[in-house]
């Protein structure tokens, strides 16, 4: 089964923040792994391929981040 790489430019500012992320990360069906860096300000998300990047985008900025930018499987998208 074929599997899709998202990344996410996501502005955060602290721990509370990247954990808000990785909480709907945590509860989204078809997400199979994630790293979401406070550091490097991004979200890393490996998905199945029923998954697509609009819905894991909307996830996103339900938390009330701005995602910057965004890719999937290495070519940019619009956010």
């Amino acid at each position: 089964m074929a599997e899709h790489n998202y990344k996410f430019n996501v502005a955060m500012s602290c721990g509370g923040c990247s954990g808000a992320v990785e909480r709907v990360l945590k509860k989204l069906d078809g997400v199979k792994s994630y790293n979401v860096s406070l550091e490097s300000q991004t979200a890393e998300i490996v998905a199945d391929e029923s998954l697509d990047y609009e819905t894991v985008l909307e996830k996103i900025k339900k938390t009330g981040k701005a995602v910057k930018s965004g890719e999937a499987d290495g070519t940019p998208r619009d956010v």
